[in-house]
């Protein structure tokens, strides 16, 4: 079987206008900057509005990334759109953001994998333009998590923000394109991360909005740990798989959790910060949007280049976690 590299031609971003500073936060729920800066890094997030949802956000990141790749909608064979905070139950964000897109030629699905999202769809991705199964494929992430938040809860309330980014997928050169790329999970860290409310096992009742339970709740202490561990290892590991060492990487994008998160990661492999890329001052916990919103204010800036070797690394709730190495 021939096989093809698969490769990122175009990105882009979006997100919300409406902005939440700290102190913004200080007037809601008993926090302060310091509090806030001190133990996440973070000082503001952008807020959709009322009226705005998440497939508005991944579709404008969508149209700017197959523009920038060259490309127009009926060109996309397939959009995955990684997401924990969609439309509706049903049907997909991917095939609403399919339709409002015009991408009469794709089909459209969800892969709900908490921040490891966007990791996950280009994993996926990958493997089918590898294989010929697909040749133009559109992976997104995309969330509106504020209105999932528990503005009675500090240590939630603070963290997350909105937005999307994109990512168009095609044949590359030999050597250029995903040298490496590897998800997984442990679903035994259910509770460290999680929204109990809304599905099949609580369904949605006056005592499951009473309790609060369609909020995020999160078990910080406990996540940091496992997550700085899993991060580190798989990124090894995917850094060995392509064939080099950890100083041969150009850049490390991680999903902005938190920033000693990012820290600990980087120490723990040993990259120098300066090979580290960080904007959760400016967007908070974007979930599977933060890769790509960072991956294109990388390009967008410069920061990477034709030639360079990227790491992009995730942790997020189920647990799950992924690595993905990739010559631009």
């Amino acid at each position: 079987m021939t096989t093809t590299n698969a490769g990122i031609i175009g990105m882009g971003h979006a997100y919300p206008s409406g902005v939440l500073t700290n102190a913004d936060l200080e007037k809601i729920v008993e926090t302060s900057d310091e509090w806030i800066t001190t133990r996440t890094g973070i000082k503001q997030r952008h807020k959709a509005a009322d009226n705005e949802y998440t497939s508005q956000f991944g579709t404008l990141a969508a149209q700017r990334a197959i523009e920038n790749a060259g490309l127009q909608p009926e060109d996309i064979d397939i959009i995955v759109c990684a997401t924990t905070t969609p439309d509706q139950i049903m049907p997909s964000t991917g095939a609403l953001i399919q339709a409002q897109l015009g991408a009469i030629n794709a089909a459209g699905m969800d892969i709900f994998a908490a921040c490891s999202g966007f990791l996950y769809g280009i994993t996926m991705v990958e493997s089918m333009i590898r294989t010929g199964q697909v040749r133009n494929a559109v992976v997104i992430g995309a969330e509106v998590l504020t209105k999932y938040v528990d503005y009675t809860d500090r240590s939630t309330c603070v963290i997350f923000g909105d937005g999307a980014g994109a990512a168009v997928l095609a044949p590359v050169a030999e050597g250029k394109g995903i040298l490496a790329t590897k998800i997984r999970s442990d679903g035994r860290y259910e509770e460290a991360l999680y929204a109990p409310g809304g599905g099949t096992k609580l369904g949605t009742t006056h005592q499951t909005i009473d309790n609060r339970d369609h909020f995020f709740k999160m078990k910080g202490n406990e996540l940091f740990k496992v997550a700085v561990r899993s991060m580190a290892e798989i990124s090894a590991e995917m850094i060995e798989k392509a064939g080099y060492r950890v100083e041969d990487i150009d850049l490390v994008i991680p999903h902005q959790a938190n920033q000693r998160i990012t820290d600990a990661v980087a120490s723990r492999l040993g990259v120098p910060e300066e090979k580290v890329f960080s904007n959760i001052a400016e967007h908070g916990n974007t979930s599977s949007a933060s890769i790509p919103i960072a991956l294109d204010e990388c390009i967008e800036s410069g920061k990477v280049k034709s030639g360079d070797l990227v790491l992009l690394t995730a942790f997020g709730g189920g647990a799950t976690w992924g690595a993905t190495v990739i010559r631009f």
